[in-house]
């Protein structure tokens, strides 16, 4: 049977700032505040608006959009919706469901979308912050920082991160995680590195997001609608980001009664799924998109090795 699954962790570059909201209003400094993860409050983008993106987008590139894209139901009169046919790439890679018949759950599942690294402005320029627990999620381990300083790859006096003054101290260690990893995003980037605590990386990240003001204009005058005025926050332009999504194998599986046959492996299954990202960058991901917000380029698609399972200890005696 081989293999049930494949992973491949994907690293994007925002293009644009990213508002991913909550779904509502709320009482604080904006009024419509994007998504934050529950534990540590860092911003990131959910599993399920990378999903639905790229099930559209994928859609597009297979000349499948707009009946196997969205939500797939059909109208009143029964027509359009998801196909559901097993040589359908839309239907069987990311799934559809019906009403009568049942559903599938789809061949690819997405990770949450993590800030790695983040923008910050100081008086030397922009330096991209990351901490431990964001390297984790790309397997390249740092001890834990405990100190209330900025570690940089050469030492120095003090560096502003916001309006947060810090010391500066040289990196703990070589780590070729890091280096791998700064091989990945743009020479610019890489060279503008800094770790900060996981303690300290939260408050910096939503003290220094982006916030922008919008208001409606009233047509006939020209002029501001009164009682219009809202304010949002995004990710900044620049921050990187890291999600995985896992190919699942197409021959462990069926469509109704029939065998899935528009991919015949998991190679085929992250293909259909790689189709999306050039669509990611010009038309983007999350709310605000006529504002010029979203846009988001992908700039690292590769497999995850699977780890050998260990071996299980044997209990008893003969």
């Amino acid at each position: 049977m081989g293999e049930s699954f494949k992973t491949h962790r994907v690293i994007g570059m925002a293009v644009d700032p990213i508002h991913v909201g909550t779904g509502g209003g709320r009482l604080g400094r904006v009024d419509q505040s994007i998504v934050r993860d529950p534990v540590t409050r860092v911003p990131k983008i959910p599993g399920s608006s990378l999903a639905g993106v790229y099930r559209a987008y994928a859609a597009m590139a297979k000349q499948k959009y707009p009946d196997c894209a969205g939500q797939g139901q059909p109208n009143k009169q029964g027509k359009g919706g998801h196909c559901g046919k097993p040589d359908c790439p839309i239907c069987t890679v990311f799934g559809f469901a019906r009403s009568a018949g049942g559903g599938f759950a789809g061949l690819a599942a997405f990770s949450d979308a993590q800030v790695l690294f983040f923008p910050v402005a100081t008086r030397e320029g922009p330096v991209w912050i990351s901490c431990p627990g964001a390297m984790r999620l790309a397997e390249a381990d740092i001890d834990e920082l405990t100190d209330a300083a900025v570690y940089r790859s050469k030492g120095g006096q003090s560096l502003n991160l916001g309006w947060l003054m810090l010391p500066v101290k040289q990196f703990p260690q070589p780590n070729d995680g890091l280096k791998r990893l700064e091989s990945t995003v743009p020479a610019y980037l890489s060279e503008r590195i800094a770790l900060v605590s996981d303690k300290l990386f939260s408050h910096i990240v939503n003290s220094n997001l982006e916030v922008r003001t919008s208001v409606s204009i009233n047509p006939e005058t020209g002029a501001a609608e009164e009682g219009a005025l809202f304010t949002y926050e995004a990710l900044p332009r620049s921050t990187v980001l890291l999600w995985e999504v896992i190919s699942k194998n197409p021959t462990h599986f069926k469509v109704g009664d029939a065998a899935v046959s528009a991919v015949k492996d998991m190679n085929d299954v992250s293909k259909v799924v790689e189709a999306a990202h050039s669509y990611l960058e010009c038309l983007g991901v999350g709310g605000m998109g006529t504002r010029g917000m979203g846009r988001l380029r992908v700039l690292s698609f590769k497999a995850i090795p699977q780890q050998p399972a260990a071996p299980q200890e044997q209990t008893g005696g003969a």
